[in-house]
């Protein structure tokens, strides 16, 4: 009896805590990529032919998923949905993939982890300029927004232009760059620079791809494509970065092979679905505010691993970056309870807090008007169905 109850227990927390170990095991997954790539960038390969291997394993691992998960529910291919996909894998593995690891290569993977997080303060910045998105500056969670992303920026120069004193001593590794570690060396600056420009083209694919979605509303589907051509988009730009150079292409049974299909499958096909399905039932704000953690287990694991030297100006840099981040998480969280419509119903009243609820319009085809359905409360939306159709059939 006792050991049934300690099972049930077990399982009750489990299942309550399903999505805080998810996303607790994907920025472990996300940390790892860091290290195992960086590795594979000392050890002499190309980052150019890293991006190509990775979204080709990253293809046909969602292909599959994607072809008869959602084959009911994929829309009809356009001309101008297909335009918008090749737009999203220009700026996610063109602009992002390939500047990130530009400018990881020429910095450290803990380095790049930290400017990473500024990737949601440069969405805000990007959706104020092409006004999807409202400055109500009268507003405490516009305000925190504001200020967060100018904390964040100010973090990520910081850490861009001042590198500070080596914490502690640690030798440095036989595989790694002399250029990485050297305090007076202008590849950091420009490392920097190419990583703000990485963050720049993942902030726009998160902004272009919320426009694709309502028109093409299949996630899985979308991101086949968007690795399938971003794989040859990334091939191109290879072949004539490489082209003094044919033997980059060619992967050893080490690091190399298992960076690219270990991103490819953890990161990319993996994280996508893990990621979405935890932002379904507890929303983007819950999966952003766990990123720091990456940035500390990626930074602990460099040290060890690959015995990457840790400057004063990338802890200090670092932690700005992670004050302006929930800044502007929490600034999104305020302004989303404030559109966040009250649960009719008082046991609900907590499921309702803990979603983040999305309107879609749609059209009654009985009596040709627009209704708004929201998503994320099933009980309520139910039971308002039911409603609807008494009051229909008293009608």
């Amino acid at each position: 009896m006792g050991v049934a109850t300690c099972c049930e227990k077990v399982h009750s927390w489990l299942r309550e805590s399903k999505a805080l170990l998810l996303i607790l095991s994907l920025q472990f997954g996300s940390a790892g990529m860091y290290v195992i790539t960086m590795d594979a960038l000392n050890k002499g390969m190309s980052h150019y032919v890293f991006v190509v291997y990775r979204n080709i394993i990253a293809t046909v691992a969602l292909g599959p998923f994607a072809f008869f998960i959602e084959r009911k529910i994929r829309p009809k291919m356009t001309t101008r949905i297909f335009s918008e996909i090749m737009a999203l894998a220009f700026v996610e593995i063109i602009l992002d993939q390939c500047f990130t690891f530009l400018g990881m290569k020429l910095t450290s993977a803990s380095f790049a982890s930290a400017v990473m997080n500024s990737v949601p303060s440069i969405t805000f910045v990007l959706a104020i300029i092409f006004r999807l998105e409202r400055m109500r500056i009268k507003e405490l969670g516009c305000q925190a927004k504001v200020i967060g992303t100018v904390v964040t920026l100010g973090g990520a120069f910081l850490m861009a232009l001042y590198k500070g004193p080596v914490v502690g001593s640690s030798a440095s590794h036989v595989g790694q760059p002399e250029n990485v570690n050297d305090p007076t060396g202008s590849h950091w600056l420009f490392g920097a620079c190419f990583l703000l420009i990485g963050c720049a083209g993942f902030s726009a694919f998160y902004i272009l791809q919320a426009i694709t979605l309502k028109k093409y509303p299949a996630e899985m589907s979308l991101a086949t494509w968007i690795c399938f051509i971003g794989a040859l988009q990334s091939s191109a730009v290879t072949i004539f970065m490489e082209r003094h150079n044919p033997h980059a292409w060619s992967v050893r049974l080490d690091s190399s092979l298992f960076a690219s299909a270990y991103s490819g499958i953890v990161t990319s096909a993996i994280q996508f679905y893990v990621q979405g399905m935890v932002i379904k039932t507890k929303g983007p704000v819950f999966v952003t505010a766990f990123n720091p953690l990456r940035m500390i287990i990626v930074t602990a694991l460099a040290c060890i691993v690959l015995s990457e030297k840790l400057h004063l100006g990338s802890i200090i840099g670092g932690v700005i970056v992670v004050t302006g981040l929930y800044l502007v998480v929490w600034g999104k969280a305020k302004e989303q309870k404030r559109l966040m419509p009250p649960s009719p119903v008082k046991d609900n009243s907590l499921q309702g807090q803990q979603q983040l609820p999305v309107t879609v319009p749609k059209t009654d085809t009985i009596r040709n008007e627009a209704q708004l359905v929201i998503i994320g409360d099933r009980a309520n939306d139910v039971e308002a169905r039911g409603e609807d159709q008494a009051s229909t059939e008293s009608q």
